[in-house]
């Protein structure tokens, strides 16, 4: 969601600013600004659309002073125009918010009743409005800011600076990500760490409820009640190279070839390749005492923890439940005592998600998180972390963290099924074998690169998109059709393939391509009826299967990509490649923003 960054340093400060938000662009946004001090008064510079445009105001009417706030808008209460970009303020104050407000209304009129000034139609200039409120009831800056903060509801991260007080931001954190990072004479605030990369490793993480003050010598930190508190700063393992595109047109390509070196990575840490045997690191979990697993997720996570469901069920024969976190708090489900909460999450900062987290510890379930960033809110809320080794994602559609995801979760049933007996040394060693040729035969998919861009030129030219899939594969069918809908903009749906005949078989006609996910396994014949029903009836048959498969199928696919060879526990691993790839070809054939599709963040912080 949008992005905040904040310097208090001795060189100028919109163009480290500029570069932080770049770096925070794979949030998703549709306007930015700065704001500096400019000897001792505030001055911005704001854009509707793209960093560019904020480059070019910059460009045209530069903006000098060593203290400023910057930020990256995902547009909620007000359109995404100039006008309400951030920074909002007042002559005394600027802010930047990530998050809602939700009693602005409630705020907005008491404020007006005050005689306070709106030119917003954002809940964020509420915040603005009543810190100026105080500060002209004779209020310092601190102590302004503080009773502000009594007053909010909802979540939020906010940063702040003031006229007249050229070396103070204040900033504070409820629902809603804000890190300190701390240089040498100069200090910074922003949403995460890869923000803060290149200025500094040495960070402090403000914790719900906390707010801080930054001066050029440090931060002190509070919580809601203005009582010091001590934060702990450690060194991030951020880097300020991570987010080069190389010689890729997009960071989602850069980031599809890196499935093979990311998969294998996260097994590296998982599987002893000499003894074929998983090994958990740190994990104080004994799945023999388990009685049930409730996962829960949002997105292309909880298609991974649908995979990881049948996964837990049919290997280690632990029964699992699935729910999407923007549902599951609010069934208020009964929770079995001894039970395990999984959630997955590549940024371990999405609201629902941390949400659900939250549900779980109250019903007391020990909570584990599979995470790609171990710095995030999640994995210091959790009793134990895996960690994806998938490296910073910037493209929003999910890519290699999805795969990463996915290899934690079969590491993982594996040990679930070994810890209760479901599964004998050699059948460990079979599925831990299997597993470790994934990287490689994920090179082998990438080498398909042809045959996908094939078929995704008769995909582009679709209106809608049917994925079909069974038993572990369904999710994947999720995956394409998620993928397919994000940043092509073509209308998918997926379904479990002996769903078809329950509704979705009416839509299928010439100008409609089903696509199958159909390895050659022990559902295999059950899904090629079905797709004999959908060829039956004009459907476009697209088939991603291996040579067997292929072979079998040769009569009624339009079109046939044919994969590597793989064990059927492996295979959503393998087959989410294709289905990304085919959504990232279709995507650059419409001419579309491949790595930041209109409409969507990349880690949705707000509920």
């Amino acid at each position: 969601m949008c992005g905040i960054v904040g310097v208090i340093g001795s060189q100028p400060a919109a163009p480290v600013l500029l570069e932080a938000l770049r770096r925070l662009e794979y949030r998703g946004y549709d306007s930015a600004g700065i704001a500096t001090l400019v000897n001792g008064h505030i001055e911005r510079r704001r854009a509707e659309g793209k960093l560019g445009n904020l480059a070019g105001a910059l460009d045209r009417m530069p903006l000098p002073g060593t203290t400023g706030i910057g930020h990256t808008r995902w547009a909620t209460h007000g359109a995404p125009t100039e006008s309400n970009a951030h920074p909002h303020g007042t002559s005394r104050v600027s802010i930047v918010h990530n998050g809602i407000i939700e009693n602005h209304a409630e705020l907005r009129a008491e404020l007006e009743a005050e005689g306070q000034e709106f030119s917003t139609e954002t809940d964020t200039e509420t915040v603005a409005q009543l810190v100026d409120l105080n500060l002209q009831r004779g209020m310092e800056p601190v102590e302004a800011a503080g009773a502000a903060l009594r007053r909010l509801e909802g979540a939020y991260a906010l940063a702040m600076i003031f006229a007249g007080h050229p070396e103070l931001i204040v900033g504070a954190q409820h629902g809603a990500p804000l890190a300190v990072g701390f240089g040498e004479d100069e200090m910074f605030v922003g949403s995460d760490a890869l923000a803060l990369a290149p200025l500094t490793r040495r960070i402090a993480y403000l914790r719900d409820g906390d707010w801080t003050v930054v001066s050029r010598r440090g931060a002190s930190f509070f919580d809601i009640d203005g009582t010091p508190v001590e934060r702990e700063v450690k060194l991030t393992r951020m880097t300020g190279a991570a987010i080069g595109k190389g010689n890729f047109r997009h960071f989602m390509e850069k980031e599809l070839h890196e499935h093979p070196a990311v998969i294998g990575d996260t097994l590296h840490r998982m599987v002893n390749p000499a003894t074929r045997a998983v090994t958990l690191p740190d994990l104080q979990i004994d799945f023999a005492q388990v009685p049930r697993i409730t996962m829960s997720a949002c997105g292309s996570a909880f298609y991974a923890g649908l995979v990881g469901r049948w996964w837990f069920e049919s290997v280690a024969r632990l029964p699992t439940d699935g729910d999407v976190a923007s549902e599951f708090r609010y069934r208020t489900p009964p929770m079995q005592p001894g039970g395990l909460g999984l959630l997955v999450s590549q940024s371990g900062e999405t609201a629902d998600t941390l949400a659900a987290l939250r549900y779980m510890r109250d019903q007391n379930q020990t909570v584990l998180s599979i995470l790609n960033v171990p710095e995030s809110s999640m994995a210091r809320e959790s009793d134990a972390v895996l960690e994806t080794v998938a490296g910073p994602e910037i493209g929003v559609a999910s890519t290699k963290a999805f795969t990463a995801q996915l290899s934690v979760l079969a590491c993982l049933a594996i040990a679930a099924g070994r810890a209760r007996g479901a599964l004998s040394a050699e059948q460990e060693a079979a599925m831990t074998a299997a597993l470790l040729e994934v990287p490689s035969r994920a090179a082998d998919v990438l080498e398909r690169d042809g045959a996908i861009q094939a078929v995704a030129q008769r995909v582009s030219q679709a209106r809608d998109v049917l994925f079909l899939g069974r038993g572990n594969c369904f999710p994947i069918a999720l995956e394409g059709a998620l993928k397919l809908k994000e940043i092509s903009y073509i209308h998918a749906e997926g379904y479990a393939a002996g769903e078809m005949k329950h509704g979705p078989i009416a839509l299928i006609d010439p100008a409609v391509p089903v696509i199958a996910i159909a390895p050659s396994g022990p559902l295999f014949e059950k899904t090629a009826s079905n797709l004999q029903e959908a060829a039956a009836r004009g459907g476009q048959v697209i088939v991603f299967s291996d040579a067997a498969g292929a072979a079998k199928l040769k009569g009624i696919s339009a079109e046939t990509v044919v994969l590597p060879d793989c064990d059927p526990f492996v295979a959503p691993i393998l087959y989410a490649i294709p289905v990304q790839l085919l959504a990232y070809h279709v995507a650059v054939l419409k001419g579309t923003d491949v790595d930041q599709p209109r409409n969507l963040a990349k880690s949705v912080t707000v509920e």
